[in-house]
């Protein structure tokens, strides 16, 4: 199963003003002979992009269960049926793809708006890759040393997860799922060169790369200081301009891909500057994840 998220955005770019300013008058006796708003309509303070609408691909595996429910089932990155024809068909209606190096953003259920008045609707729909476990993926190519082995339950780890292995003719037949889909990806995982490298050589189409896990604020599982993270932002970005070096078009750098703290996205914003070309964040606000479903 996708689940598929991210309607109440419509509802966000349906009702926001373009530029609100609150305005007190006064008479030229000193008293106060205004109160109100004043509506600039030449100016806005924000843009909502046409292809707004977001759905996740994730990393949780069946054996991952919660509240009495293992839902995760064949929806896990590495046992997708990528010849579903009704799943291709579904992400045709699409054509924007990113990958994340950060946690899930808009979970959500794909498959119902397949052969719907409203599949137009979301396209361009961006497909992100990534979740909670999308830190600890590490991935198998020729050059590594290390064995390709699968995530673990462990409840000693984080997440209560070991780490596990993105096998690279994973990663080939999810590209080449979507390339024929017509989709755009947004990547979220490690900052890894080779990774970056290997995706360029074989011209696999990545809209953006995102870092983060939801370590901003003050995180689930761990946190990193706004400071460091507009560091690491920096560095990530390095990285991608060296890999796409002479490339007209590069990715987007997209970060932090975590819940909303006001302090720390304002210093992180500050101290990023123009390394990161996104600021995205988490929201749960048609689910927490606790409530059930009827």
């Amino acid at each position: 199963m996708i689940r598929l998220v991210g309607l109440f955005y419509l509802v966000v770019s349906l009702l926001s003003f373009t530029g609100v300013n609150a305005m007190h008058g006064r008479e030229s006796s000193g008293h106060e002979a205004v109160k109100g708003i004043m509506i600039h309509g030449k100016s806005h303070i924000g843009k909502t992009d046409d292809d707004f609408v977001c759905a996740t691909l994730d990393w949780w595996r069946p054996q991952k269960c919660d509240y009495g429910t293992c839902s995760w089932g064949h929806a896990f990155l590495l046992n997708l049926d990528l010849n579903n024809k009704i799943l291709l068909n579904a992400v045709k209606v699409t054509s924007s793809f990113f990958y994340s190096f950060g946690d899930h953003l808009f979970p959500g259920s794909l498959l119902r708006i397949i052969n719907s008045e409203y599949s137009a609707a979301f396209s361009p729909l961006k497909i992100r890759l990534g979740s909670t476990l999308q830190d600890k993926v590490i991935y198998g190519s020729e050059e590594s040393p290390k064995p390709c082995t699968p995530f673990v339950n462990s409840s000693s780890e984080i997440f209560g997860s070991t780490e596990g292995c993105l096998p690279m003719h994973r990663w080939d037949e999810l590209n080449s799922f979507f390339q024929k889909a017509g989709a755009k990806l947004d990547h979220g995982t490690s900052p890894m060169p080779n990774l970056l490298s290997v995706t360029l050589r074989k011209n696999y189409s990545i809209a953006g790369w995102e870092f983060g896990n939801e370590l901003c604020g003050s995180g689930v599982g761990t946190s990193v200081s706004a400071e460091q993270y507009a560091s690491d932002i920096a560095a990530l970005r390095n990285i991608i301009h060296d890999v796409y070096r002479g490339i007209r078009h590069k990715p987007l750098v997209i970060a932090p891909g975590g819940f909303y703290d006001a302090n720390w996205f304002q210093e992180f914003v500050n101290k990023s500057g123009k390394s990161v070309d996104v600021v995205s964040h988490h929201t749960y606000i048609t689910s927490d994840q606790v409530s059930s479903t009827k």
